[in-house]
């Protein structure tokens, strides 16, 4: 028996933020390719340190449903999963390159393979893009358009912008977008200046969050000027500056990331039959209609 474990961090907070993890788990499931699909969190039930308890599957692939490599995947949940001889050298990353790494979890017979976080994986730069055809109808959008990858940033830890940085080089070398920015909210270059930034008049901004919250919901619309309070809502697409802007809000809950949690697993030797197929058919972009929602609620 194979278990998948999304894990993520949740919050006392926002009832919003667990939403997506639940989605792409409901996802995940119903392709059947795992006899157990769990949920866990930092901030909500069930909690890291409890999850492997409720499994009866010997092996368990664990896919950290974060933006980036840092406090939360590298010490965090390895600790409060209990993995034996834990070290974050064995994920051999550079700030954006963890896989996987297998350990045996104490006090339960398992065998638990640690995977990468969703966030820096290189299928991430599909989501990316399928997000911009989500928020403008239209699964051809690219030519004449800008794009705009949008993280949070911070002085204190250089992966933060590292990942953010890495999709938008991997999205910008496809030649699809006419052109494809990295901004950030506290660093430079600034998401206030968005305009700034971009030639086109046309502007996809796609925040890299796993769920939409405060920074998505209230911070980066206010910023960005499509709104002067969030509270009174925004158009799609607003214009700013001269340009139209699309705000795609936190990548995090576009339905296809799904699919990147099963590359995850897949790549950690997770069987998953034709699931990946399956799961970009389920959630593609009609022409002209908005994205559809998870697996079970239409096609």
């Amino acid at each position: 028996m194979q278990a998948l474990v999304i894990v993520a961090h949740g919050s006392h907070l926002n009832p919003d933020a667990s939403a997506p993890t639940y989605a792409h788990a409901d996802t995940v499931r119903e392709t059947g390719v795992f006899d157990e699909v769990a949920t866990a969190f930092w901030k909500e039930e069930p909690s890291f340190r409890e999850v492997l308890r409720t499994l009866e599957s010997e092996e368990v692939y664990v896919v950290p449903l974060f933006v980036s490599e840092g406090y939360f995947t590298e010490e965090v949940i390895p600790r409060e999963l209990r993995l034996e001889g834990w070290d974050v050298d064995a994920w051999d990353s550079d700030g954006t390159s963890a896989t996987q790494a297998t350990f045996a979890a104490a006090d339960v017979d398992k065998t638990v393979h640690y995977c990468g976080p969703v966030g820096t994986h290189d299928a991430m730069a599909d989501v990316i893009v399928r997000r911009a055809e989500s928020v403008t109808g239209d699964p051809e959008v690219g030519p004449g358009f800008g794009l705009a990858v949008v993280g949070h940033g911070t002085e204190r830890n250089e992966h933060s912008a590292k990942a953010i940085e890495y999709h938008a080089d991997r999205v910008r070398e496809r030649g699809r977008f006419a052109e494809v920015r990295a901004l950030f909210m506290d660093e430079a270059p600034e998401i206030d200046d968005v305009t700034d930034h971009f030639q086109s008049d046309d502007i996809v901004v796609v925040p890299l969050f796993v769920a939409d919250g405060y920074h998505t919901q209230e911070d980066i619309p206010e910023d960005v000027g499509l709104t002067d309070d969030h509270r009174e809502g925004w158009e799609t697409p607003a214009t700013v500056d001269g340009h139209r802007i699309w705000y795609a809000g936190a990548v995090g809950t576009e339905p296809l990331l799904a699919e990147v949690v099963l590359e995850r697993a897949a790549d950690a030797g997770a069987e998953v039959g034709d699931a990946l197929e399956e799961v970009r058919r389920r959630t593609r972009v009609a022409a002209g209609e908005p994205a559809p929602g998870p697996a079970g609620t239409g096609d």
